[in-house]
């Protein structure tokens, strides 16, 4: 954990600002892999739902990043909290903090786009974190990020967030998978919650939710939508989300 960070946590409640460390640092490492080690000095990074900056802040801090990252988060607890840590840090020349809607924005443009968007599924915002909250099926967001034409993406996908149709979704607007990671998590404090849980077990009877008793698996997924280099590896990332 970043110095500083887990004091800075203890004055907000959980329903005030995200954070959960394994997710945190998994999608910090997907950023150093995907994004930080191949995005040159003269492509921008815009990121929705930056949260409270952990991840990009803690990939900053072991890399040596030349460009920017434009984060936009609508919690302002959670924008005040990394503007604040991004100061201590010495980070404001390469990571920007918006506290308004990215759909809205007057965005940069940017080569890339990253997010761990919220993948919660439940059937209305009625739920303890409303911003969590990815629609019906949990993909909602996801999908409609890959609609803004992103020559690269990096998503966080949920094997438990209608990941079949999210990446066939992606397919349909000319992406590719071009590389991804996957890790297993555990439910956590939000996902537990029975509202969204029992609209996850509804989505596993329909096939649209995939995960075992104790965990569900989370990836990392870039999509391009460059010229194919290398396959398109679709088909073996859905072949790994849905094995649970």
């Amino acid at each position: 954990m970043i110095l500083g960070l887990e004091q800075s946590l203890q004055t907000f409640s959980e329903n005030e600002v995200f954070f959960c460390p394994e997710e945190s640092y998994f999608y910090s490492h997907c950023l150093e892999k995907f994004v930080l080690s191949t995005c040159l000095e003269s492509e921008l990074v815009v990121e929705f739902g930056c949260g409270d900056g952990t991840p990009v802040i803690h990939s900053l801090l072991r890399n040596s990043f030349l460009s920017e990252i434009h984060g936009y988060e609508l919690n302002p607890a959670a924008a005040s909290l990394a503007r604040t840590r991004i100061d201590q840090h010495k980070l404001g020349q390469k990571y920007f903090i918006y506290n308004e809607s990215f759909f809205e924005a007057d965005r940069p443009n940017a080569q890339y786009l990253i997010a761990n968007p919220p993948y919660l599924p439940a059937i209305d915002d009625d739920i303890q974190m409303p911003l969590l909250r990815g629609g019906n099926d949990g993909s909602g967001i996801t999908k409609q990020l890959l609609t803004l034409g992103y020559p690269t993406a990096l998503m966080m996908i949920s094997s438990y967030s209608n990941p079949v149709e999210t990446v066939n979704h992606a397919l349909k607007h000319h992406y590719y998978v071009a590389d991804f990671l996957i890790s297993p998590l555990q439910f956590g404090y939000y996902s537990r919650e029975p509202k969204v849980k029992q609209t996850i077990r509804q989505l596993k009877k329909a096939r649209r939710a995939f995960y075992s008793e104790n965990i569900y698996f989370l990836a990392g997924v870039l999509f391009r939508k460059q010229h194919r280099t290398s396959g398109d590896l679709s088909a073996e990332l859905l072949k790994i989300m849905t094995a649970i």
